[in-house]
């Protein structure tokens, strides 16, 4: 479980995050939904170590990072895996050089081992035989599925995506999205999914965060979501004329 507790974070004289306080939940899918600006990006950084909250507690298990030494914080962040919005694969190497350079740089294990721990995270996000293809030389989807093959290589406890459905055509969106839910439960890991797109929402949002203006405005589930009077977040959610419709069935 991953918890936040009265976070803060200006840049400069913007005040970025408000007195956030919320608990993510081990073993669901929890999304971050709002929009662009209202500081979704900013607390997954948080979260993952790339900034610091000026004020407040993050906790990993209860365990407040800001309180960690160095030690204690480089093995917490070999147990979170990202995926990044683009992917970020490093296009000078193939799928197996990919996946494996978390384990070349974090663990001992041998050869043998680290190509054996790729094979089987290939074989899971059902990438079977494609150890030798370079980036330029996959989908957008097979891009998606390797970096969560690299994003899950060293067995985390968390899982942190940031946009993983950007730029995907919808019926790849939802492999992507089942492929998210079904790692999540098969290894118990606390899922954070940062996402503008509420097709997701309505697929996979078991615990959903709605922030808006840098505060956490509303929280519920994908039932809880559809019968919300909240008068912003139906704003946001029911902008479409889809999704307006589901509201009304």
């Amino acid at each position: 479980m991953i918890e936040i507790k009265n976070i803060e974070k200006h840049f400069g004289d913007v005040h970025i995050l408000k007195d956030m306080t919320y608990k993510f939940e081990q073993g669901k899918t929890n999304l971050i939904i709002g929009e662009s600006g209202s500081g979704k990006t900013t607390l997954l950084k948080i979260l993952v170590g790339l900034y610091k909250n000026d004020n407040g507690s993050v906790l990993f298990d209860g365990i407040d990072v800001n309180k960690m030494k160095r030690k204690e914080r480089k093995a917490l962040r070999q147990e979170i895996g990202m995926l990044f919005q683009g992917g970020a694969l490093y296009d000078y190497m193939n799928v197996e050089e990919n996946i494996m350079f978390p384990l070349t740089m974090f663990t001992e294990k041998t050869e043998e081992e680290k190509l054996e721990r790729v094979n089987f995270c290939l074989n899971r996000v059902n990438l079977d035989g494609k150890n030798h293809l370079m980036p330029s030389e996959l989908s957008g989807g097979m891009m998606k599925r390797v970096s969560i093959a690299r994003a899950i290589v060293m067995e985390p406890k968390y899982l942190l995506c940031d946009e993983p459905n950007s730029g995907l055509d919808p019926k790849t969106s939802i492999l992507i999205d089942n492929l998210i839910q079904e790692i999540t439960k098969e290894y118990n890991i606390t899922t954070i999914v940062n996402t503008h797109d509420m097709n997701s929402v309505m697929e996979i949002g078991e615990h959903i965060a709605y922030i808006n203006k840098g505060e956490i405005w509303w929280t519920g589930s994908k039932e809880d979501l559809i019968k919300s009077e909240n008068k912003e977040l139906n704003d946001f959610v029911f902008a479409s004329e889809l999704f307006k419709r589901i509201k009304n069935v």
